[in-house]
């Protein structure tokens, strides 16, 4: 029996399955949508597909650097359990070496990858992971750096750091200089930076910000030109809290992150820049699961 490109449409549809595996499973049917559905069931991939409706905003952050390069990488999963499993942080790592050594440009490339150090690819070994541990499972974004690095992971994967820095390859093999960055990562975990400089901000965040601060100096009943130059003295505050270099140094707050890095640039006769960061926090902007337990015994008794 011979099957049409809506056939396969069809077929997704009402599994929830990849294209390709519907068109194989149909191929293996001899066309017969009903034996493809039994097909796709037998294989488990159907029962994937299920799970890939729930919310996954647990799991876990992961960030490494070696050889010059760097990933920070956040897979999520529908519970905190499952963010300490062993069989699940082994295949987040391994995630990560795959995106380190194969270098895609996305999400969606990763998936075609082979995992490292196995024969499957990243979407059939993510697909057999949701099988084994019973829950949905989503690899949401990653980012990839080259050059002088540093990476901090927080509260065992709740944050990912990573770090590009600009300075001599003499002063990057000093261990003051891994303190130091291993430091900023730290920084950047704790204090939330969104900015490494000023002239980063957009000028269309600076402006409502400036919007904002003047409606507040005004009704706190100040006159529009003080509260123009209020608005001067909150917008540094801005800075000093969403710019890096500008923040004080979490350790010392008597001097600011740029400061620091200067005096341990000096030491070495240099200077040390921070290029751009990475910060991931788990579950950070997803929607996040909400268990009604009076519901759920409700529905087990039903």
């Amino acid at each position: 029996m011979a099957f049409t490109a809506k056939d396969v449409q069809a077929l997704r549809e009402r599994t929830g399955v990849g294209m390709m595996d519907c068109k194989k499973a149909l191929t293996e049917a001899g066309g017969d949508m009903e034996k493809a559905v039994e097909l796709l069931r037998e294989k488990g991939l159907a029962a994937a597909a299920k799970k890939a409706g729930r919310i996954a905003s647990e799991g876990i952050v992961h960030a490494f650097h070696e050889d010059g390069g760097g990933v920070v990488v956040e897979v999520n999963s529908e519970t905190d359990f499952v963010g300490k499993n062993e069989d699940f942080v082994s295949f987040v790592k391994s995630v990560a070496k795959t995106i380190q050594n194969e270098k895609p440009a996305d999400v969606a490339a990763l998936m075609s990858h082979k995992l490292h150090d196995t024969a499957q690819t990243v979407e059939e070994a993510l697909r057999d992971k949701i099988l084994v541990i019973g829950e949905n499972l989503k690899i949401r974004r990653f980012e990839r750096y080259e050059g002088k690095l540093a990476t901090y992971v927080h509260g065992g994967g709740r944050i990912g750091v990573m770090v590009q820095f600009d300075t001599s390859d003499e002063i990057a093999k000093t261990d003051a200089f891994k303190t130091a960055a291993k430091d900023t990562a730290m920084q950047i975990a704790a204090a939330s930076p969104l900015y490494v400089r000023r002239e980063e901000v957009p000028a269309e965040v600076l402006e409502k910000e400036k919007e904002i601060l003047t409606a507040q100096a005004i009704n706190e009943g100040k006159p529009k030109e003080i509260a123009e130059k209020m608005v001067t003295g909150r917008i540094s505050k801005y800075y000093k809290e969403f710019c890096l270099i500008e923040q004080p140094y979490v350790k010392n707050p008597d001097i600011t992150v740029r400061q620091y890095l200067d005096e341990i640039g000096k030491e070495f006769g240099g200077k040390i820049d921070v290029i751009k960061f990475a910060r991931f926090e788990k579950g950070e902007g997803l929607e996040k699961r909400e268990d009604n337990f009076a519901d759920e015994v409700a529905g087990m008794m039903k």
